[in-house]
């Protein structure tokens, strides 16, 4: 039979009174509950000291005291909690005289009004200097996380900020690569078949080797096209993002001769075309990491439509994540991560013991 489970002590009075009052300290933040607990002190003091009379002189109700004057300081500062102290010790005092105290000397209850009155104001100081501490850290809690926030929000505004920057210079040097290069390669082929088909006609040794040369050419428009197509996807329409992940897909199957497939489940609906612009970006660079670094020959993009969200998921079968020390040196995990948290998404890679890596993207649904 297994032992009861541990159980946490009963808490003491101390604690409990401490926690209410803090409670009450909060509570007095709003003018009006301010002037409802000080009347309430008024009213402790009231009932002790009638407590107190009853009672007789012979039974001492000083300590009970404790209670309005602990009450006052949380309710209107160590002004209002002297003088309740004052006003308990004049109710305690009038309370035994008229239940018929007599004392040798009129110094007696003079000192004992005195001892009281230093104990409690003792209670007043530290207690008063307690309150005033743990409002000063709140203060600064509050506004290191005002702080904060205004940070955060700042940096995530220039992140966007850069992104947008990069976003910018890709489609620059897309433009500049269709309409630059491109077609001067274009050019270039077209003198360099013209001149073959010279050579051709004069029976030239030279021809065939010219031909490799246009050839050789034209594969280089080929790969300038399609950098330049890639790089002119800076910008993605939100209802264009499965078009886009299927042409990613078919892009690597040319380019690297590896079995890409791109699979889409239900409805994608996205809100704005930055974030499938993001998305297709981080497919990107997991489709290129796959291919470069992992060496796989089976990819497998999946864009699934939840009821909570969007999840995108790169999956393939390479030689799975570099190792946890060398993990971090990589700048496309901590590219897609980012570009991930600009969007609210979550990022997560996983590597499996028999080989292969699944990265995933989870977009939570907009609330409505």
């Amino acid at each position: 039979m297994s032992p009861p489970a541990p159980q946490n002590p009963p808490a003491g009075p101390i604690k409990l009174w401490g926690d209410a009052l803090w409670r009450l300290i909060l509570a007095t933040s709003d003018a009006s509950h301010r002037r409802r607990y000080m009347a309430v002190t008024f009213l402790l003091v009231a009932l002790i000291g009638a407590a107190d009379f009853l009672t007789g002189f012979e039974l001492s109700f000083l300590v009970f005291y404790f209670l309005p004057v602990s009450v006052a300081v949380a309710a209107a500062g160590w002004r209002f909690g002297a003088l309740t102290a004052l006003l308990s010790v004049a109710t305690w005092l009038t309370g035994d005289f008229l239940a018929g105290a007599r004392f040798a000397s009129s110094f007696i209850p003079v000192w004992n009004a005195l001892i009281a009155l230093g104990t409690y104001l003792v209670v007043v100081w530290l207690l008063a200097g307690a309150i005033a501490l743990h409002r000063e850290m709140e203060e600064r809690v509050r506004q290191r996380t005002a702080a904060l926030t205004e940070e955060n929000a700042e940096r995530v505004r220039l992140e966007k900020v850069v992104l947008e920057i990069t976003e910018r210079e890709r489609r620059a040097i897309g433009h500049d690569l269709h309409d630059g290069l491109s077609q001067h390669l274009t050019g270039t082929a077209l003198v360099a078949q013209a001149l073959a088909a010279k050579l051709a006609a004069r029976s030239a040794e030279e021809a065939p080797e010219l031909g490799k040369v246009v050839a050789l050419i034209e594969q280089g428009i080929e790969q300038t096209r399609r950098l330049a197509k890639g790089l002119l996807l800076a910008e993605i329409e939100r209802d264009g993002l499965v078009t886009a992940l299927e042409g990613l897909a078919a892009s690597v199957r040319a380019q690297h001769r590896v079995n890409c497939t791109f699979a889409c489940e239900g409805a994608v609906r996205l809100g704005e075309s930055g974030t499938a612009t993001h998305l297709y970006r981080i497919a990107e660079e997991a489709t290129r990491n796959a291919v470069r670094h992992a060496r796989a020959s089976r990819i497998a993009l999946t864009l699934a439509a939840e009821e909570d969200g969007l999840v995108l998921a790169v999956s393939d079968d390479g030689a799975g994540l570099a190792p946890p020390e060398r993990r971090g040196q990589g700048l496309g995990m901590k590219i897609m991560a980012h570009r991930a948290a600009i969007i609210g998404a979550s990022f997560a890679t996983r590597s499996f013991p028999q080989g292969g890596t699944t990265v995933e993207c989870c977009l939570a649904r907009p609330a409505p």
